[in-house]
């Protein structure tokens, strides 16, 4: 198994943690070289520590689609990819580094309502691009985060 593209839907951080959330054709693998297709049937978000650097939800298992056949892989056997690791370690490499003056302004009223704004116009852009697309299924996810 290799991995193909791992990119994230959107990401969303907190103090504690760093939540890579996915979306279909936004993640896929390579099985025998066929090529699946992440679907959001399972698991739709990668957890990952900002202290430790440790994914969190171990449990969670994913579906991988080509056709009608369907994959599952739970994330213990994806951590066991290199490819995988790497990929993700790029995604959120920047999440972990928080230098004492990030962590002042972290505190900050007016800097969590901005982080807040900021994320709210994200998802907007996200909900647009589906709407754009016609893409029904990413619309009704997106739309409970707003």
């Amino acid at each position: 198994m290799i991995v193909n593209m791992l990119k994230p839907y959107y990401i969303k951080a907190d103090n504690n943690h760093v939540r890579i959330i996915l979306a279909y054709r936004y993640f896929s693998i390579l099985i025998n070289n066929q090529l699946y297709h992440y679907v959001p049937s399972e698991a739709n978000e990668i957890k990952v520590n900002r202290e430790t650097k440790e994914i969190v939800n171990l449990e969670a298992k994913f579906a991988f689609q080509k056709g009608k056949d369907i994959v599952y892989l739970t994330m213990t056997e994806l951590i066991s990819l290199p490819d995988f690791l790497i990929q993700l370690y790029f995604i959120v490499e920047s999440y972990y580094a928080q230098t004492e003056m990030d962590k002042k302004e972290e505190g900050n009223p007016e800097t969590i309502a901005i982080i807040e704004e900021l994320e709210r116009q994200n998802i907007k852009r996200f909900i647009d691009k589906a709407l754009d697309e016609k893409d029904a299924e990413t619309f009704h996810e997106l739309v409970k985060y707003l």
